[in-house]
């Protein structure tokens, strides 16, 4: 899609969409509606890319994915991903190094591969890979392991800049950007319509809201008149940086445990070994997951058992430095699934949510389903799978 410039307006109080939140999600979405001729107002509460974008690895995954609608909601952002990448390139990081996905012990190498199995019959590109072909990807890992596999089709994306650049390009087709502004209401017609937003700089009349603050859509979604709000719910996850290093890690590795944390519905600590090296010669080590409201508490726990299995993949990082941690919230909703497309309840609020860990992964074709949704074009993939009223979502609060 090209993106015509259009000339520069005064500071609007009427808009045809205003995407609030100003993460991956809202920066695709704005891009995508902009680009199509929508007259766009982006509301972010706090500092652009503040949230959970920020605290991201940057990942855009298939490998993880379980065949059925993410997979296929994953394989077409990969696409979108490589297409912008040809555009941008350099300009965000993006990657195309490839995940390699490793199992300790022969049952969990079978289970693997009878993934890989599905996943290839599902349009996935892997490989599979015995302990020789492990350590020809890298050197570096430990010979302790059964096998595994490459997906050479995951890349990796320093999701800061990408949304730098996503928002400026939206600018330059005439959307207008408000950081450090928060919506207090959401206003509705005596149908029930969306009507306008009320905000900390003002009001702003439109008939159509995207809810794309990630964590914040529970809020937001009451804040439209929803007393049940919307089944999305932090996850916490903790990073660990290690100094910068010479090249020890050259793709994204992880153990075939990641997959089993990532469906899982416990709100306890799970962790699993995730591990990759950046342009910047940083490593980071993941992940944590477990839910525990908004605290921001660093459990030491987490990072020590993060750092451990680290070590245990690749011995050579027992010589490394950690520098810094960090950790973000991610949105968890209960049948794994993002929440996409107009909410019945509220005609005119469009939800793009509910990613979990994914979220930079998956935009792009999120907001290709919204973007179709509001012109009223055919979408690239079935949305149904995604609908906010969808059976499993239905009576589920988020208390849950």
């Amino acid at each position: 899609m090209t993106h015509q410039p259009r000339p520069a307006t005064d500071r609007r109080r009427t808009a045809e969409v205003v995407v609030i939140g100003g993460g991956i999600v809202g920066a695709c979405c704005a891009d995508l509606l902009a680009a199509a001729g929508r007259t766009v107002v982006v509301v972010e509460r706090g500092s652009l890319t503040g949230g959970t974008t920020a605290a991201g690895e940057g990942n855009i995954l298939v490998s993880d994915k379980l065949p059925g609608p993410e997979l296929e909601l994953a394989l077409d952002s990969n696409r979108r991903w490589r297409a912008m990448g040809d555009e941008l390139g350099a300009t965000i990081e993006l990657d195309p190094k490839g995940g390699l996905v490793v199992a300790a012990t022969d049952d969990g190498l079978a289970a693997l591969h009878a993934l890989t199995t599905r996943q290839r019959a599902a349009g996935v590109e892997v490989e599979l890979v015995d302990v020789a072909g492990m350590h020809a990807l890298e050197p570096h890992l430990t010979p302790r392991l059964a096998g595994g596999a490459f997906y050479p089709q995951d890349l990796q994306v320093q999701p800061v800049l990408a949304v730098a650049h996503l928002l400026r390009r939206a600018r330059a087709a005439g959307a207008e950007l408000r950081a450090g502004v928060e919506v207090t209401g959401v206003e509705r017609e005596p149908s029930g319509r969306v009507r306008g937003v009320t905000t900390t700089d003002g009001p702003i009349e439109t008939p159509v809201v995207v809810n794309a603050t990630g964590v914040g859509s529970d809020a937001l979604a009451r804040l439209a008149g929803i007393d049940e709000g919307l089944p999305v719910q932090p996850r916490r996850g903790h990073i660990l940086v290690t100094e910068p290093l010479p090249r020890l890690v050259h793709r994204k590795v992880y153990d075939a445990d990641y997959v089993g944390t990532l469906g899982s519905g416990q709100a306890d600590l799970e962790v699993s070994s995730v591990i990759e090296g950046t342009a910047g010669g940083t490593i980071l080590i993941g992940s944590s997951r477990e839910r525990v409201g908004f605290d921001r508490t660093t459990n030491p726990a987490a990072l020590a058992a993060m750092a451990a299995r680290a070590i245990a993949l690749f011995p050579v990082l027992v010589r490394a430095r950690v520098i810094r941690s960090y950790l973000g919230f991610r949105p968890w909703t209960p049948d794994h699934l993002p929440i996409i497309g107009e909410d019945p309840r509220v005609p005119g609020l469009w939800h793009a949510t509910g990613h979990e860990g994914a979220g930079i992964g998956l935009a792009p074709a999120t907001a290709a389903l919204v973007a179709a949704g509001i012109t009223g074009t055919p979408p690239p993939l079935d949305p149904t799978p995604f609908r906010p009223d969808r059976p499993t979502l239905v009576g589920v609060g988020t208390d849950s």
